[in-house]
């Protein structure tokens, strides 16, 4: 079996190792997924709001942990990491804060009074995001949040 290997880029050292995933792997953790996504659809928008206030609290309360590790991991300046954190706390907030409206049924213009046509928004499924890494936390937060 294969595995990824995280280097410091500084040194070239290896910091961790970690084995491929196997396809009976991927489909556990996509049955996972698809098993969560109910509860998850159910739940109040705005809880789901406040979940997403929670997440944006860890990256402000860890902060300093968590630049650490993309420092470690990929190079990355701690000033610049702190920087990718705090996008992405405002991230998460800004889309807490507008949940309610996001997800609100929009009218759609042209139709007659007395008819109901409008755009709804709701859950329909897990995604699966696969992305660049030169903003780690960047990368999920604009994937996550919204979604």
């Amino acid at each position: 079996m294969s595995t990824y290997q995280i280097l410091n880029p500084a040194t070239g050292e290896v910091v961790e190792e970690y084995p491929t995933a196997t396809n009976e792997q991927i489909a556990e953790a996509q049955q996972r997924s698809h098993d969560a996504f109910g509860p998850w659809a159910a739940r109040p928008v705005a809880e789901r709001a406040a979940i997403l206030n929670r997440v944006a609290d860890i990256y402000a309360e860890r902060a300093d942990e968590l630049a650490e590790i993309i420092h470690l991991e990929m190079g990355k300046k701690i000033a610049e990491a702190k920087g990718e954190l705090k996008l992405c706390e405002l991230i998460y907030r800004y889309f807490a804060e507008h949940a309610e409206a996001f997800m609100a049924d929009e009218p759609l213009r042209g139709t007659a009074p007395e008819d109901q046509a409008f755009v709804r928004r709701r859950p329909v499924g897990s995604i699966l995001g696969i992305m660049p890494w030169n903003f780690p936390y960047y990368q999920v937060a604009r994937f996550a949040a919204p979604n």
